[in-house]
């Protein structure tokens, strides 16, 4: 029987994955720095191991995934949320049997900040708006002239980010950052499986419960053909194989920017029915 290693459980994005796993026939098991959590009780996991957490230790972190995919015979370790900024420093760790499911970790590196992620959405030729470090000249310049957005490069869930007007002055901020152009439209988000630069499957979705700009509850949507584009233009770009997410806001003339990316496993079932 395949052997899955899923490296979070109390998520129910990771219980979501866990179940379909076992219903195609899976063995689950989660790594998780808490005893007790959602995926540990599910009839899906036939095991559930405690280990440090990577914010605590994360060469420890790394240490004990290598040994739980060994001793439990693990032929696929799928990371889940942003666990795989750690977990994708896995790649040439793992048995020689395992498939780790993500991309090198220089790569998911390289999407995850947000404005590495601007330069290569130009290098694939997709839409991203303009977007400056926050220390420089140029920066300010733009704030003056556009309504802007401030937000650390390597932020989620919205923590650090401002909106604010032209004319206003550039906050200090004492980690990295950018200042980014605020567009108007739409804001959907997506999630996609790619495999070497092939797309497998897009779920496009948009916020129908919202606790300040963070989407607590979803509904799902249909992916039009414009960022169906985007995406696939983007993934076969980068080569990219694994699991990815987009923010992409869609203005009003139709076209599809890029605003940032998550190199991690979503899930496409927690959804509100819009009708």
């Amino acid at each position: 029987m395949t052997t899955a290693l899923l490296t979070l459980g109390r998520l129910p994005k990771a219980l979501d994955i866990a179940r379909a796993l076992h219903a195609a026939g899976v063995r689950g098991v989660v790594a998780e720095p808490f005893r007790r959590h959602l995926s540990a009780v599910s009839r899906a996991v036939a095991r559930s191991v405690v280990v440090t957490a990577p914010a605590i230790d994360p060469q420890r972190y790394l240490d004990e995934l290598a040994q739980v995919a060994a001793e439990e015979q693990v032929d696929l370790v799928v990371p889940v949320s942003e666990e795989i900024v750690h977990v994708s420093a896995l790649h040439g760790r793992l048995p020689e049997r395992c498939r780790l499911l993500s991309m090198p970790q220089h790569a998911v590196l390289a999407v995850h900040h947000k404005a590495r992620f601007i330069e290569t959405c130009r290098a694939a030729g997709v839409a991203a708006p303009e977007t400056f470090d926050s220390t420089t000249p140029e920066a300010h310049d733009f704030a003056a002239t556009h309504d802007f957005i401030v937000k650390p490069v390597s932020s989620c869930s919205g923590r650090g980010v401002r909106f604010l007007s032209r004319g206003e002055p550039v906050p200090a901020v004492e980690e990295p950052s950018i200042v980014q152009r605020r567009l108007r439209g739409s804001l959907v988000s997506s999630f996609s499986i790619a495999r070497r630069g092939e797309v497998r499957l897009t779920v496009l979705y948009r916020g129908a419960v919202m606790q300040g700009t963070v989407a607590v509850c979803f509904e799902r949507i249909e992916v039009p053909a414009a960022v169906d584009s985007w995406i696939r233009r983007f993934v076969a770009h980068t080569l990219w194989d694994g699991f990815i997410s987009f923010d992409l806001f869609i203005d009003d003339a139709g076209e599809v920017h890029g605003i940032e990316c998550n190199p991690r496993a979503t899930s496409g079932l927690h959804f509100v029915d819009p009708s």
